[in-house]
């Protein structure tokens, strides 16, 4: 009887050791499985948890560039305004006004004389016979435009404008002057074959200008080198009337009012040849009025 208790007892063991060693793997495999699965959800928890506070910082970025630009926005609408109410405080400044337009007039004096010589048998033959001979002094009058560049000249000198002057001149020296013909035709002094002429020219000009002192109201100023061009009437005996020369000239502006400049004005007109028999050569001197634009 013990006997056959014992066998069975060692079979009953037998059959639970058995029983555990099939039963072990299935366990730990499961309780493995259990663990993967914790970590997983506590890993997929902290990603949760990190999305919601990168949300809750770029919620707060946004909040905060929203106040930044509400800032801004105010501060320019400030400057603005303050802007504004400075312009409508300051007085008006009206723009620079670097034109002109002159107007002068003055004294003019010939080299030489315009009209005949009257060397050849007391006629003017051989000099100019179509124009009687008058005095060397005469008076002239004009206007011209000048146009302002650069202030600057060109970035060499600060304070020193050049500008562009277009000018006309009328001089006139004799009026109801004789020809010379009557006296070639041995006419007698009461009896004339032709009218009486005046004897005049009409200047045509281009020449660069330069001031200086700019910004102060007296404007002294130079042409070192202009352009003419002499319109002479009665014409030579070539009848030639028209010739071109060169300009030299200085002088000065005050401003006596706003925009409003007094000045004197003297120039040298030269020709390298006379017109064919009429020498255009002299100086100008006289005043002139510009109004700035």
């Amino acid at each position: 009887m013990i006997k056959k208790t014992k066998t069975a007892l060692s079979v009953a063991t037998a059959t639970l050791t058995l029983a555990g060693a099939l039963v072990s793997p299935q366990a730990a495999a499961q309780t493995q499985a259990e663990a993967n699965a914790k970590k997983t959800a506590a890993l997929q928890s902290q990603v949760e948890q990190m999305a919601e506070m990168m949300q809750s910082m770029q919620a707060e970025l946004s909040r905060v560039k929203t106040i930044a630009a509400n800032a801004a926005d105010t501060t320019k609408v400030q400057e603005l305004d303050q802007w504004m109410a400075s312009m409508k405080n300051a007085p008006a400044h009206a723009a620079a006004k670097e034109h002109r337009f002159t107007v002068r007039g003055g004294w003019m004096h010939m080299d030489d004389n315009r009209g005949s010589t009257k060397n050849t048998l007391n006629t003017g033959v051989g000099e100019d016979i179509l124009t009687s001979e008058v005095d060397q002094d005469a008076f002239y009058y004009g206007g011209a435009i000048e146009m302002n560049m650069n202030n600057d000249l060109f970035g060499l000198m600060d304070g020193v404008s050049f500008g562009i002057e277009l000018g006309i001149e009328y001089s006139e020296l004799g009026d109801r002057e004789d020809t010379g013909l009557d006296d070639v035709l041995l006419l007698t002094a009461d009896t004339k074959l032709q009218q009486t002429v005046t004897v005049n020219m009409l200047r045509v000009s281009a020449a660069p200008k330069i001031r200086f002192m700019q910004g102060s109201k007296l404007r002294p100023w130079i042409v070192p080198l202009g352009l003419d061009l002499n319109i002479i009437s009665p014409p030579s005996d070539a009848v030639t009337v028209l010739n071109s020369g060169m300009q030299f000239g200085a002088g000065a502006d005050y401003e006596i009012l706003p925009g409003i400049y007094a000045g004197v004005d003297g120039r040298y007109h030269w020709t390298p040849d006379d017109v064919d028999g009429v020498d255009t050569d002299g100086f100008t001197l006289g005043g002139s009025v510009a109004f700035a634009f």
